[in-house]
């Protein structure tokens, strides 16, 4: 791919896929009929209404958070597709909830877990930086366990088709290629601007940062952990964006390595029906942006 050609990026949904550009989204989903519906929105990115979050650092924390209201809206549109409801709409509350909810079950897990459990282990580990690395490990422990239990659901399953269709329709895309299900079945399921990759790169940026905080006590350590979160959000999204670059530097094609392992979890093989999806989806946005253009704009993640 070549350094100035936009990339794009999106999620799997319940039997779809959602794909993002600079100015328009579109989620595709095949609905139980067999025959696929698209909605196609445009979207205002909020560092273009305010231009100082478009800085290294804050931009990252704001794109995350714009990242999950996009999606949770996205897996909003294909529940009522699949459950055959033409007209769900998350209010603003129902919105904020479930980002709440969101974030309380990720604090719990891997803040307030892991805090515990470095609490009653720090006796024994004199290093900090060992303890740190040892509550990372923790973190990566839950994680890992969290992904591979539920793709043992069928319907898990299934969405982590749609999320391997969905990085194998970007990456013909970025190679050039046409966008066929028999062109971009050849593709990996894996791809370094993954947001599992992210939260990889979250917990090893996390582990370094919090490095300079010594040892502070149980809610000590909590509550420092929720105030850095800004900040390490920001930090791995820079890498995430160096990583996905097309000759991306050494050092963060390394770093890149363990996120694409963890892919090997969170995507599964798509059939040809599920490749298509993905590539209506892509080709809506494409269409919405006249993306022909090389100059026309970057989508952030995978």
């Amino acid at each position: 791919m070549a350094e100035n050609c936009p990339t794009y990026g999106g999620q799997a949904v319940i039997e779809g896929v959602m794909m993002k550009g600079k100015h328009h989204i579109a989620t595709a989903v095949r609905r139980s009929e067999g025959d696929i519906i698209i909605d196609q929105r445009e979207i205002t990115p909020w560092s273009q209404r305010f231009p100082i979050l478009k800085y290294p650092i804050l931009r990252g924390s704001v794109a995350l958070l714009e990242a999950m209201v996009i999606g949770i809206q996205a897996l909003s549109f294909s529940a009522g597709q699949f459950a055959e409801e033409e007209d769900v709409e998350l209010s603003s509350k129902d919105m904020a909830l479930m980002i709440l909810f969101a974030f309380g079950i990720s604090i719990l897990f891997f803040v307030v877990l892991p805090a515990l459990a470095i609490k009653y282990l720090q006796a024994g580990i004199a290093n900090n930086v060992l303890l740190n690395l040892v509550e990372g490990l923790i973190k990566v422990g839950i994680f890992l366990g969290y992904v591979a239990a539920i793709g043992f659901l069928p319907d898990i399953r299934r969405v982590f088709e749609y999320h391997g269709a969905e990085h194998k329709t970007i990456h013909a895309y970025e190679h050039g290629d046409e966008l066929t299900p028999e062109v971009v079945q050849k593709y990996s399921t894996l791809h370094p601007r993954c947001g599992t990759a992210f939260i990889f790169i979250v917990l090893l940026v996390s582990v370094f940062v919090f490095s300079f905080f010594g040892r502070p006590p149980f809610f000590q350590r909590v509550l420092i952990h929720l105030a850095i979160l800004p900040l390490v959000a920001g930090l791995s999204y820079e890498v995430l964006r160096q990583a996905g670059k097309p000759k991306p530097l050494l050092i963060f094609r390394i770093l890149s390595i363990p996120g694409l392992w963890l892919q090997k979890l969170s995507t599964r093989e798509p059939s040809d029906d599920q490749v298509e999806v993905a590539i209506k989806s892509l080709q809506a946005v494409l269409a919405a942006e006249k993306a022909v253009n090389p100059q026309s704009g970057v989508a952030e993640s995978v």
